[in-house]
C-alpha cells in the first residue's frame, strides 16, 4: 500500500467526473432544495479549526433550518455540552460544509458556503418549546447540489433490519467511565438520560 501524491495520479485511477455530476451543482438553493431543507430533521455540519477539522450533527423537527431566502440558511444551535467546537472553528474559519439527509430518503442534499455564528432577537424565530437559541449559524450558500443514493443504498441506512439491537453498545455513561478516570458509570448514566429528557431545549 502506497500513498497517493498528486492529482494526476488519481485522476489516472478515476478519470474525469460525469458531465452531470458538475453541472448539477447551483449557486443558490431552487425548490427542490428548499423542500428538502424543510422537510429534514437531521444535518451534518463541517468546520475547520486551528486544532484540525471537525465535524458536528444537528437535528430537530422537520423544517428546523430557516430559509433566510435563495443564497442564505439559518442553523438554530441547541443547548448541549458546551464544547461549541463548531461555533469557535466557525469564528476562526467560516467555510462549512453541510449534508441535509431526510428518513427514508436515500438521496441527501449538500450545501458549502460562508458561515458566520449570529445572535439577536430575530432567534426567536427558530425557537421550539418556547426556547429560543442562544445563537444560530447563517450559511451564504456558494454551491448547493443533490448527492446521489448510492452510500446510502449501499449502507441499508433507513432498513429496518439493519438497525442495531437495543444493548448492543454499553450506555454512554459506562463508555465515559472506562475512558475517563473518576467517572461513575451509573451516575453519569442516569445524568446523560436526565439531560436527554429535561436538558433539550
Amino acid at each position: 500500500m502506497r500513498t497517493l501524491a498528486d492529482v494526476s495520479e488519481l485522476r489516472a485511477l478515476y478519470g474525469l467526473p460525469m458531465e452531470l455530476a458538475v453541472k448539477k451543482s447551483l449557486p443558490r438553493l431552487d425548490r427542490h432544495c428548499r423542500e428538502f431543507i424543510r422537510l429534514s430533521p437531521f444535518l451534518l455540519v463541517s468546520t475547520q479549526g486551528p486544532d484540525g477539522a471537525d465535524i458536528s450533527p444537528r437535528g430537530d423537527p422537520s423544517g428546523f433550518v430557516g430559509v433566510e431566502d435563495d443564497e442564505t440558511i439559518l442553523i438554530p444551535d441547541r443547548p448541549g455540552n458546551n464544547r461549541v467546537d463548531t461555533l469557535e472553528n466557525i469564528l476562526h474559519n467560516p467555510r462549512v460544509g453541510i449534508i441535509f439527509l431526510v428518513p427514508g430518503v436515500t438521496e441527501t442534499l449538500r450545501i458549502n458556503g460562508q458561515a458566520e455564528v449570529v445572535v439577536g432577537p430575530e432567534l426567536k424565530r427558530l425557537a421550539h418549546q418556547d426556547r429560543s437559541p442562544k445563537t444560530a449559524i447563517r450559511v451564504r450558500i456558494e454551491e448547493v447540489f443533490f448527492h446521489c443514493a448510492k452510500a446510502l443504498i449501499r449502507s441499508k441506512l433507513w432498513d429496518p433490519e439493519t438497525r442495531v439491537a437495543k444493548g448492543s453498545l454499553p450506555p454512554l455513561g459506562v463508555i465515559l467511565a472506562d475512558q475517563i478516570a473518576g467517572v461513575d458509570a451509573h451516575a453519569e448514566t442516569v445524568a446523560i438520560e436526565n439531560a436527554y429528557r429535561t436538558k433539550l431545549y
